[in-house]
């Protein structure tokens, strides 16, 4: 299949942000969509605004760090759609701080999100990706996964391993499935607010609004890999604002 249109999609963290904007441009160009995140509130708006402008999605409370959430979310699209043609793995946290403040249970709180919930959306996934001969896995990691600056060691750690567990997938993934990764640098988020280091978190905050791309700049990515003929996969993707060192 080729292009958006009539594509099955699943996103988590589809509540905000990247996963939002994603799904918006998605349904837009075709694509039915099946959306998790934790905040169904969120999602509720979100499945309202896609119908009312002739789009068709479907949403799911899901947890990433869950496995039988993700299993929950592959399910509700294969019973509404009949298949899934891509899951987008977009959830994920940046609890940072500098290693001193040895916020052990965010470090874990990471790992779970960033690195576990990638994990348990490919052990939901891949069978059924297999069974339908394709299938798309697109992940979004960080440019944190390229450098590491103090206070991120930890999250650019669980970014470097989404990476690895990315790059492992697509060589044992086959000639029938794809994997792309989108590396995002500095997006208008509220990405900053997750940190509980009010230094590092005005340190953040302040980047963002000096030099931030929106985040449908990333949906756009997303759509470019999506969008590719079947033979053509689009491995990664690094995108970060022109001004961003």
């Amino acid at each position: 299949m080729t292009g958006t249109e009539g594509k099955v999609v699943a996103i988590t963290g589809a509540s905000s942000g990247i996963g939002e904007a994603t799904a918006l441009l998605l349904a837009e160009r075709g694509a039915r969509l099946v959306l998790g995140a934790r905040r169904t509130a969120r999602l509720a708006e979100l499945v309202a605004r896609i119908e009312r402008a002739g789009g068709s999605a479907v949403q799911i409370r899901t947890d990433v760090t869950r496995p039988e959430d993700l299993h929950a979310l592959v399910a509700l699209a294969t019973e509404r759609f009949g298949r899934l043609d891509v899951l987008v793995g977009n959830a994920g946290v940046g609890t940072i701080s500098p290693l001193d403040d040895l916020r052990v249970e965010e470090w874990d709180h990471m790992i779970d999100v960033n690195v576990k919930g990638v994990l348990h959306g490919i052990a939901a996934a891949l069978p059924v990706f297999r069974a339908q001969g394709a299938g798309h896995f697109v992940t979004t990691a960080s440019t944190a996964a390229f450098r590491i600056v103090p206070t991120m060691a930890v999250y650019a750690a669980s970014k470097f391993a989404v990476r690895a567990l990315c790059e492992g997938l697509r060589q044992e993934a086959g000639d029938a499935l794809r994997v792309t990764t989108v590396s995002p640098g500095a997006i208008a988020t509220d990405f900053a607010e997750a940190s509980s280091n009010s230094r590092v978190r005005a340190e953040i905050t302040k980047m963002r609004d000096d030099l931030a791309i929106p985040p449908d700049a990333i949906a756009r990515a997303i759509a470019f890999a999506v969008e590719q003929p079947a033979d053509v996969d689009v491995n990664e993707i690094v995108m970060r604002p022109t001004a961003q060192g």
